[in-house]
């Protein structure tokens, strides 16, 4: 197998580097690091019994690590003890299979700061963090980081989440080379800008001409809306959600084995599903809908506030779905 020379080089016909260590969260990580949906009973309360059923359902599709508490992961609507009840269940049940990476994001960083030291006494692998609502200038955002890097502290690894549409932080590649620059224990950058291939490409770029140091690119826009092209473009994987999380793994694969147009090939039988679970507003219903039909959850529930599915919702979904078991049948 053909492999990568220098990340951000990508050439048809050749494969992306392929970790070896799968327990490595650092600036070689590689991959499928899934961002998991919390499980929920239907009255709302947390479903731990189907915290261990989702973890086992992607452990069994194949995904290179695990990241918990994200914004489709709703943490914003969990009390503290919850999320670290959750981070405790998650890291029980992988038993140190693959990395787990805790979204420690918070309006201040004291909360920042005591949720990772906590994650990271139960063995977590590190923390992913994305810049405060607010922040306008780079002088500002680069600021922020370097706040941020000082309450982590000199011994905990951590992904820069790069994600404007959530945050309504806008970061220029100028200003995300400057973080990373000035961030020795930012081991990932978590790019899901969109459109954002330009912004990866620089990045990239500045990797494989040494201006920058070595880090791992994963992407997360949209379900993997963009990613062969975003692997072509020089990421390592990818770090998003999908009721169908074996298409990104499969994807992946087939760009380490330098096969570029059955990668392609295994996007386009998913990208109608994949689309209909970016929907505004639904798409996370969408999404647990999805695994509570797959059985990797018991419930679809959502913690209030949340939409629900109407019956042509799901009769789409549906639709959807029997379609592209016909196309991955026809691509075998």
């Amino acid at each position: 197998m053909n492999t990568l020379p220098e990340r951000g080089a990508f050439r048809p016909n050749q494969g992306l580097i392929v970790n070896t260590n799968v327990n490595a969260f650092n600036p070689s990580a590689d991959g499928v690091y899934l961002i998991t949906v919390t499980p929920f009973k239907d009255g709302g309360e947390l479903d731990l019994a189907s915290t261990d059923r989702m973890v086992d359902f992607c452990l069994e599709r194949g995904v290179t690590g695990l990241t918990i508490l994200g914004i489709m992961g709703e943490a914003t609507k969990l009390t503290a003890e919850e999320s670290r009840v959750f981070v405790k269940q998650v890291l029980a049940r992988v038993q140190g299979k693959v990395p787990v990476v805790v979204g420690a994001s918070a309006a201040g960083f004291a909360p920042m700061g005591e949720l990772t030291k906590s994650v990271m006494d139960m063995g977590a692998s590190g923390v992913m963090v994305a810049p405060a609502a607010g922040l306008r200038t780079d002088d500002q955002i680069s600021s922020y980081f370097d706040m941020v890097n000082e309450t982590l502290g000199s011994d905990v690894p951590w992904c820069l989440q790069d994600h404007p549409t959530s945050t309504g932080v806008q970061m220029s590649t100028a200003v995300v080379m400057r973080i990373l620059k000035n961030s020795p224990r930012c081991v990932m950058l978590k790019h899901e800008d969109w459109p954002g291939l330009g912004k990866l490409s620089a990045v990239c770029q500045a990797i494989q001409k040494g201006d920058l140091q070595k880090i791992s690119i994963l992407t997360g826009n949209g379900g993997g809306l963009f990613l062969p092209e975003e692997l072509v473009r020089g990421a390592n994987g990818a770090m998003t959600g999908f009721a169908y999380p074996e298409m990104m793994v499969d994807v992946c694969k087939a760009f380490a084995a330098g096969d570029v147009e059955r990668a392609f090939d295994i996007f386009d039988c998913y990208l109608p599903l994949a689309k209909y679970e970016q929907q505004a507003g639904v798409g996370l219903a969408v999404r647990k809908h999805i695994l509570a039909q797959r059985g990797a959850i018991a419930s679809a529930a959502i913690r209030k506030p949340g939409p629900k599915l109407s019956a042509q919702d799901i009769a789409d979904i549906a639709r959807l779905t029997t379609r592209q078991e016909k196309k991955l049948a026809a691509l075998k």
